[in-house]
């Protein structure tokens, strides 16, 4: 049995008096429901970064950028040169290196994993995860090892997903776009459009839901889904949250079970993109598959997700905060227990395209944005 030591881990981190400098000079503000946002950049002149994940000890954080360069970010704001020791990935498209996670036992195995778009046969390609273990000097990558590759290889550049989590046993779900191959999520021989589920090492568990079903891969853990772009883990509930792209409307989010399926393209609020019917769609909702926790009619284009815990900023504890790249802004979801009950939008003003967001240490929001001159803004209340 795995160790439960995520909890504890996040826990150990969330007490660190970590605190990322922050420039004044390019410092924004911008009125909120709860008071004055303050908008402040950490570091600039990032090549379409993706995913932000804090080191522990006051060491920075770690930044992924599309093209494939891995580089930590100090606690005084410098950006570090391209990690070497990093996979070459298939930069194409909306694919390239895409999120990154430390192991729950970091302190010890200094393990970092990352998703990325793999090359494959036919100029296709596909979305894979490795780990390595990350230097002391926090210069390089050593001994990468790819410990799960989404098979068959189908996209031409669309749809990889992808968001890597670690549950409070320590097992990493992985969740992955269909490829822009609508089908293949309902294809269980197949891992488009699907949450996986395996050891922190990439062996599978025995007690994933279809383990043992002739032609279904073992790997699964739920389907039906189309480009996931976001996923976390409720801190509170333990519950894995994700959120998915819908075609032209119908983003997005479900609280993922065990071996249930989401609907894509059976079921969907969205249209496709040349405004006719998405062709498989039986309606918005269809019996045996799950219905959406929350969705956007009008799709906001969301990517990246952070439940807020922190004690920094008592109006924003219980709420989910969520980017939007199409609506270039930053959602702030309210909840009552998992219940939506209000929505904010809070950064419209950057107009950028928010690819991450997360919780810091210091109880900040760090936010990223998706442009060939991304930055890691700081984002708080007066």
């Amino acid at each position: 049995m795995l160790r439960r030591t995520l909890l504890a881990a996040v826990c150990a981190t969330s007490l660190l008096n970590v605190a990322f400098a922050a420039s004044t000079d390019g410092q924004k503000s911008f009125s909120s429901e709860a008071g004055t946002l303050t908008v402040t950049p950490v570091v600039e002149g990032l090549n379409h970064p993706w995913a932000v994940a804090f080191l522990p000890n006051n060491q920075g954080l770690l930044i992924t950028e599309r093209p494939g360069h891995l580089r930590v970010v100090s606690p005084e704001g410098k950006l570090s040169a391209p990690l070497s020791g990093v996979p070459q990935v298939w930069a194409k498209g909306q694919g390239g290196l895409l999120d990154v996670v430390l192991s729950p036992d970091f302190a010890k195995d200094r393990l970092v994993y990352v998703s990325y778009a793999e090359g494959g046969e036919g100029g296709k390609a596909g979305t894979a995860v490795g780990r390595a273990r990350l230097s002391d000097d926090l210069t390089e990558l050593d001994n990468f090892e790819v410990i799960f590759r989404q098979t068959p290889k189908l996209s031409t550049g669309n749809h990889f997903g992808s968001r890597l989590v670690f549950d409070r046993d320590g097992y990493l779900f992985i969740a992955l776009g269909e490829n822009n191959q609508r089908p293949t999520s309902q294809d269980l021989d197949k891992l488009q459009g699907k949450i996986v589920r395996i050891f922190p090492d990439g062996r599978i568990p025995p007690d994933n839901p279809f383990v043992g079903q002739t032609g279904v891969r073992p790997e699964i853990w739920s389907y039906g889904h189309r480009n996931q772009q976001g996923a976390t883990l409720n801190p509170w509930t333990g519950t894995l949250w994700a959120h998915e792209h819908g075609p032209k409307g119908g983003d997005e989010i479900n609280l993922i079970e065990r071996g249930k399926n989401y609907g894509w393209p059976l079921a969907t609020h969205g249209i496709d993109y040349s405004s006719q019917p998405i062709p498989e769609a039986k309606g918005k909702t269809l019996e045996g598959t799950v219905v959406p926790h929350h969705v956007w009619n009008k799709s906001p284009g969301i990517s990246g997700m952070a439940f807020y815990d922190a004690d920094r900023f008592k109006p924003w504890q219980h709420n989910l905060f969520i980017g939007a790249l199409a609506d270039k802004d930053l959602i702030r979801l309210q909840l009552d227990g998992d219940k939506v009950v209000h929505e904010e939008r809070l950064l419209g003003g950057l107009n950028a395209r928010i690819r991450d967001v997360r919780q810091g240490p210091d109880g900040y929001l760090y936010v990223l944005t998706d442009e060939q001159d991304g930055v890691l803004y700081r984002v708080g209340l007066q």
